[in-house]
């Protein structure tokens, strides 16, 4: 079987063609369920890895109501305003005290 180059052109042309649709598809699905309401919303391992915490502090805040959460498809997720809301709450800067010199 002998190909020309024109034919095999066209046929990469196409399959370069395939691969953008199926690109583009796959690029809605990931991006299907990572915003609500326009905002966008972390997983589990996003907020372990940014507030550098343990799995279970992080069951422990959810728990005790500290940390809003929402539940999609049995996979938990956070509003990235819930968090940096949690964040301002919890990890406030404290004023260091200062000794009177005696």
């Amino acid at each position: 079987m002998n190909v020309d180059r024109m034919e095999f052109m066209a046929w990469m042309e196409r399959i370069m063609e395939r691969f953008d649709i199926v690109m583009e598809l796959v690029s809605k699905a990931k991006n299907g369920h990572t915003s609500i309401d326009g905002e966008e919303l972390l997983d589990n391992q996003d907020i372990l890895q940014m507030l550098k915490i343990s799995t279970r502090s992080l069951q422990r805040y959810r728990s005790s109501g500290r940390l809003p959460y929402y539940t999609i498809s049995g996979k938990i997720y956070y509003k990235q305003s819930d968090i940096h809301q949690f964040v301002r709450e919890s990890f406030t800067a404290s004023v260091p005290r200062t000794k009177a010199n005696s």
